[in-house]
């Protein structure tokens, strides 16, 4: 029998018998479609916080005070590391191949417009934040250079915090409270939206010094740096290193570059997608004990169509082959299925949905419908093997 035949003969098999063929793969659908949906949405969130993070631009490297790895010495000697200034970001700024320097330092105070307030993000920046941070300025403009050591009182709002304080009035050269001190301001930046759960609409921005004293803090938060994108990473850390060795005396400060930081949020990502596809998967292991249960079933119904086969010459590989191509057939099927029905929700999901983050994650689609093969050929080995070894004479008795 060629092979042609057994695979036409095999699917007449399942044809013949439809609602056993649906129930049995229908395992195999339900578990392909979860991996798809589940796969989707892990894959969506995935880009979604990758495009998060690199909504900043790539080529960032930020600065914090303190060193993060263990240095095997008493708590006691934290007091001694030298915090980071605003003379740190000025010499930092002056450094080859860096092209800005943003000295930042964060809290949250009340906000006060005339008759209205409201409590929210302050962020206390240099002049570079447009250049660092890819945020445009809507009207006005941002905060002057070169006001490191005195600092004027001007403030720059985000879209949001601008209409809740001002409405439709122009906001450009109001006196606003921020705690006990009064501001002007020069500006309002473009919207942002959120950024991980943080709201860039709703921030005001004022001169770093002036931060620091609203917060009462003598060191800075961080330092952002902005360098050339054709210059080595590495190089960039090395002299950043240099510097900051020469000013503290000592490494007491830790660098996060922006490839490193996407790197540990794509690993986590990669995991998280990973387990919602093996949480999706465990309808495929219910799938394929429905093909070997209904494929055993199947060999003891059919015994006396085994034993017809084998009296008119059919060879032991020849039943072997058309009951693990009946299995094939089955898995083929259901994987088909399942993989239309999945891309069907996926979209539904994205139409429906569409703050919902989806992406279809072909790798694992195929990697599903090549399981569900394979799942079809090991759950159909053994009811073959139990079909091809039957006597003729007794399997034509069985009737």
């Amino acid at each position: 029998m060629h092979y042609l035949d057994i695979i036409n003969l095999s699917f007449r098999t399942v044809i013949s018998q439809k609602l056993r063929s649906i129930l049995t793969a229908l395992g195999l659908i339900i578990g392909i479609a979860a991996v798809i949906i589940l796969t989707s949405i892990g894959r969506g969130i995935h880009s979604y916080v990758l495009a998060e993070f690199t909504q900043f631009g790539t080529n960032l490297i930020a600065v914090f005070p303190g060193k993060t790895t263990t240095l095997g010495l008493s708590g006691a000697t934290i007091s001694t590391v030298r915090p980071l200034s605003m003379a740190d970001a000025l010499s930092l700024s002056k450094l080859d191949n860096i092209l800005a320097a943003l000295p930042l330092v964060q809290g949250n105070a009340r906000i006060e417009a005339g008759k209205k307030q409201r409590r929210t993000t302050v962020l206390g920046v240099g002049a570079a934040v447009p250049e660092i941070w890819k945020i445009k300025v809507a009207t006005g403009r941002f905060l002057p250079a070169n006001e490191q050591t005195n600092p004027r009182a001007f403030a720059v709002l985000g879209h949001k915090l601008a209409l809740e304080l001002f409405g439709d009035n122009n906001p450009l050269g109001q006196r606003i409270r921020i705690g006990s001190d009064r501001f002007r301001v020069l500006g309002v930046m473009e919207k942002k939206g959120q950024m991980l759960g943080f709201d860039m609409d709703d921030t005001i921005y004022i001169p770093t010094a002036k931060a620091l004293a609203l917060f009462d803090r003598e060191s800075l938060m961080e330092i952002d740096l902005l360098y050339k994108s054709n210059m080595s990473v590495k190089t960039i850390e090395k002299s950043i290193k240099r510097l900051l060795q020469l000013r503290h005396g000592r490494e007491d400060f830790t660098l996060i570059t922006q490839d490193q930081m996407l790197k540990s949020i794509d690993s986590i990502l990669n995991i998280l997608t990973l387990a919602v596809a093996a949480l999706g998967s465990i309808s495929l292991l219910v799938g394929s004990v429905g093909i070997l249960t209904i494929m055993t079933i199947a060999v003891s119904e059919r015994i006396s169509e085994i034993g017809l086969l084998r009296a008119v010459g059919a060879e032991q590989g020849t039943i072997f082959k058309l009951f693990l191509s009946e299995a094939l057939v089955l898995s083929f099927a259901g994987g088909s299925i399942g993989v239309l029905l999945g891309l069907l929700i996926v979209y539904l999901i994205s139409f429906t949905l569409p703050n919902l983050p989806v992406q279809l994650a072909w790798l694992y689609i195929m990697a599903a419908f090549a399981i569900s093969l394979l799942i079809g050929l090991a759950a159909g080995v053994i009811p073959a093997m139990k079909a091809a070894r039957l006597h003729p004479l007794d399997a034509l008795r069985s009737e």
